[in-house]
């Protein structure tokens, strides 16, 4: 496979077609190597318009997910990040791109321990990578400027509004199969709340999701 063309296939006939035009976006996945976050055996399907599996039931999203998903989430450099569901660490790495620093909560040891491999190996110095269960944030740590949740929940915690800054924002897929909404919501003031559907799509839920019971947003 010739990488670097498959990369670039990937950025103009996968993203650039769902409307993600932002010349930050694309110059960011033309240059991070995607191939290096995913397991060997799936290596073939690194670019593909597809969910790669990476063991424990967890999934690396589409590419064209991912980038739509940052697009919306608009991070800067000097914001500080929460992760929900740091998977492969590939999101983790495309964020700590734009942002000061990343925290990233992987509730399977695993998985989070091989995302600190990947990370270090790329050279990657702005994530901390902490195993648990995301979906009570990082209070030790809050409150932040952004939120990226990498996989479905029925409703985002409250603990999660919690710990946004007024003017944050939270990215989180919602819902649940076979319709979710890539919902915005972003923090008016101490006790206000805005969300914006972005697009529709299903992505695979985060192990202890919320329960639809307790739907927030």
């Amino acid at each position: 496979m010739n990488i670097e063309q498959a990369r670039f296939n990937m950025v103009e006939q996968q993203i650039r077609t769902w409307e993600v035009l932002d010349r930050n976006v694309l110059d960011l996945l033309l240059a991070a190597r995607r191939e290096a976050y995913v397991p060997m055996a799936y290596r073939g399907l690194a670019f593909a318009d597809t969910e790669i599996p990476i063991g424990h039931g967890a999934a690396m999203l589409s590419p064209k997910i991912e980038a739509r998903a940052l697009l919306a989430l608009q991070v800067k450099k000097h914001e500080k990040v929460l992760e929900i569901g740091t998977g492969s660490g590939w999101m983790a790495a495309l964020l700590a791109a734009h942002c000061g620093h990343v925290w990233s909560m992987e509730i399977e040891p695993a998985l989070a321990e091989a995302a600190r491999i990947r990370l270090r190996r790329e050279g990657v110095m702005n994530v901390n990578v902490e195993t648990g269960n995301g979906l009570g944030g990082l209070p030790v740590q809050a409150p932040f400027d952004a939120i990226m949740v990498s996989g479905g929940v029925s409703a985002v915690p409250q603990a999660l509004l919690d710990q946004i800054k007024v003017g944050g924002r939270i990215f989180a897929f919602v819902g649940e199969a076979p319709v979710m909404e890539a919902r915005l919501i972003t923090r008016v003031d101490t006790t206000t709340f805005r969300a914006r559907n972005v697009f529709e799509t299903v992505v695979p839920a985060l192990r202890g999701a919320v329960p639809a019971s307790r739907f927030i947003f």
